[in-house]
């Protein structure tokens, strides 16, 4: 490294991390566009923040599958294709989603860095379940967020465990079994303000009938709401001195291998206000068309809400698990793949799901949280089957694959699941 990059890489140790002083640098095609517009000038800056966001990785080939999914709405209203363009379009937004939350992790310390990864890496199913709220697809809703709390429990996880239990056979995979444990506990929590809406519904045993349920639902929303601020509150005070310690126990790395991210600080949170935009447009489009392709497709509403679409929205989550975990840095790749999955299934069960339950009822929509006894039992068993999973505080590959495993019984479950409360068929609520 050049002595001049050493310097200037020092003069910014106020950072929390290490920013490139020349971005294009490392483009070389894009130096002759900087060199015209000059060195530090807001045409060149734009350019290789450009080049940066949408030329740098090969899952943006799958960009154009959004224009061309509106082109087909608009020309031939073939809801097969439109819902298949749309999910293809939507998994390099949501992967460049992830990638802009990442740029500004760089900024922040860990534990803010964990919730906005939790945060943002949702953002993709929060829109998605949004605007099948306004269009009163309510059952769409709830099972989207359900495939989206089984999908980062079993197929993010999985893969974080196989990854790095493939690619460091050798070496013992350790994580906070204390943090594993207390995420466990607000997970069962979840379930049970789940379980109790639903068994009230199968066993008619409500007080006032069409009602207590929608109330019960409201009432268990505010507390888990209320459970995930207090353990932010719980994260972001409590465990400075974990990271201290973890601070000191790491050795210290080079320059040379000193990760630092590649857009300022401003440049990260204007692509996440751009890519949040273009999400929330193409997931109108796809919303619409998935009654359309569940019937030209042969497939069940149930399998596209609870499967294909979560695995969509967290693709960002589903790269990241894989890359962190077969870097040879072991003590940081498990540990940031295995957060990140429970965090993110946390934020949705914790606020996701009620904040959808809450806007709900100011919207006059009554999302409730009624699932089906099938839905809830999935659920169930998956926490059951992660905790168990996590009782150890090690992880190999063998974990992973069972994780796998369980997702592909999910899914094949899901596949043959005929909903008894179809799309169109919603309860209705005074």
């Amino acid at each position: 490294m050049k002595s001049s990059d050493v310097k200037s890489i020092i003069e910014l140790q106020d950072d929390s991390r290490a920013i490139p002083v020349s971005t294009t640098r490392n483009l070389p095609f894009l130096k002759s566009g900087a060199e015209f517009f000059g060195t530090n000038s807001a045409w060149s800056i734009m350019l290789v923040s450009i080049k940066t966001a949408f030329f740098s990785d090969k899952i943006n080939l799958l960009l154009p599958c959004g224009p061309l999914a509106m082109l087909v709405d608009q020309l031939t209203h073939r809801q097969g294709w439109v819902f298949m363009l749309s999910l293809l379009g939507i998994i390099p937004l949501a992967e460049r989603l992830g990638w802009a939350t990442e740029q500004l992790v760089f900024y922040t310390i860990p534990t803010v860095g964990g919730l906005l990864n939790a945060t943002l890496g949702n953002a993709t199913e929060l829109i998605i379940s949004l605007f099948a709220m306004k269009q009163s697809m309510l059952r769409l809703v709830q099972q989207s967020l359900l495939g989206s709390i089984l999908s980062n429990m079993l197929l993010v996880l999985g893969c974080a465990f196989f990854s790095g239990g493939i690619t460091h056979q050798n070496k013992e995979q350790m994580f906070n079994r204390s943090n594993a444990g207390m995420n466990v506990g607000l997970l069962l929590l979840a379930i049970m303000a789940l379980i109790f809406p639903t068994v009230l519904h199968v066993t008619h045993t409500e007080l006032h009938i069409g009602t207590s349920i929608l109330t019960l639902s409201r009432f268990c929303s505010f507390i888990m709401l209320l459970a995930y601020g207090i353990y932010i509150f719980f994260l972001l005070t409590n465990q400075k001195q974990d990271y201290a310690l973890i601070k000191e126990d790491t050795p210290t790395v080079s320059l040379d291998d000193e990760e630092s991210a590649d857009i300022s600080k401003w440049e990260s949170i204007i692509w996440l206000g751009l890519l949040t935009l273009f999400i929330s447009v193409l997931s109108e489009y796809l919303v619409n068309a998935i009654e359309g392709a569940s019937v030209a497709m042969d497939v069940p509403v149930a399998f596209i809400s609870v499967i294909l679409l979560p695995i969509v929205g967290n693709a960002a989550e589903h790269a990241s698990a894989i890359m962190f975990a077969v870097k040879d840095k072991l003590d940081i790749s498990l540990g940031v793949a295995m957060g990140s999955s429970t965090q993110i299934s946390m934020f949705v069960v914790g606020v996701v799901m009620p904040t959808c339950v809450i806007v709900g009822w100011i919207t006059g929509c009554p999302m409730d949280l009624d699932f089906e006894p099938f839905e809830t039992a999935t659920l169930f068993m998956t926490v059951l089957v992660v905790a168990f999973m996590l009782q150890e505080g090690t992880s190999n590959y063998f974990k992973g694959l069972m994780l796998l495993f369980c997702y592909m019984i999910v899914a094949a479950s899901f596949f043959v699941h005929i909903d008894p409360a179809s799309l169109q068929d919603v309860p209705q609520y005074p």
